[in-house]
């Protein structure tokens, strides 16, 4: 039997599924949320639904956009033969605040993972060699966490690029060993970029 009343149980439990949220976090978020005011509950649920209403994927790179295609694939001043290919949208976000890249980008939404039971067909594969396929690119630059899941993911599209005339490269590894691309600072961002090599 639970101590809360059942919808502050079902409102914990919601939030106990999100990404690094255990019981206790979801409790506390929970309680926080309890002790606003109806109109800030409101603001909250209503920017919550917009956010997921009115964002879709880019057609091009698949980041999320509130338009057909997204800001950076429609800006021009890009490079428009460089593509770098990441595991997450929030990938893109860390990659951009290092003001290096020029290039376009291409989001996977997740990586090949056989301990998660995802394959190369729940990821945004397909879309990246049909991308690749129509040619235009000089270079492909597997960006993908440098992690075991990140690895095999990268080797498996480098694989797959193998019959395009296009040079792939992977980050250096100044990012370290089970990192994570969007917890890396701009510096080490840099110098992996500037230190990626051919797969």
């Amino acid at each position: 039997m639970s101590i809360y009343p059942r919808p502050v149980e079902e409102l914990i439990d919601c939030f106990a599924r999100l990404p690094g949220i255990g019981r206790k976090g979801a409790a506390r978020l929970v309680f926080h949320l309890l002790g606003r005011s109806d109109e800030d509950i409101r603001v909250f649920a209503e920017t919550m639904i917009a956010a997921r209403e009115q964002t879709v994927f880019c057609r091009d790179c698949q980041n999320l956009s509130e338009l057909e295609r997204c800001p950076l694939c429609e800006n021009t001043g890009r490079d428009h033969t460089l593509l770098c290919v990441v595991a997450e949208p929030r990938d893109v976000a860390a990659i951009e605040r290092c003001r290096e890249y020029k290039g376009l980008y291409h989001v996977l939404h997740g990586v090949i993972s056989p301990t998660r039971q995802k394959s190369p067909d729940d990821i945004r594969l397909k879309e990246l060699l049909e991308r690749v396929g129509g040619g235009g690119f000089a270079e492909v630059i597997l960006a993908t966490n440098p992690d075991t899941d990140g690895d095999t993911t990268a080797l498996y599209i480098a694989r797959m690029l193998r019959p395009f005339e296009v040079k792939v490269t992977r980050l250096a590894y100044g990012l370290p060993m089970g990192g994570h691309v969007e917890h890396a600072d701009e510096l080490t961002i840099m110098r992996a970029l500037d230190g990626r090599r051919e797969v």
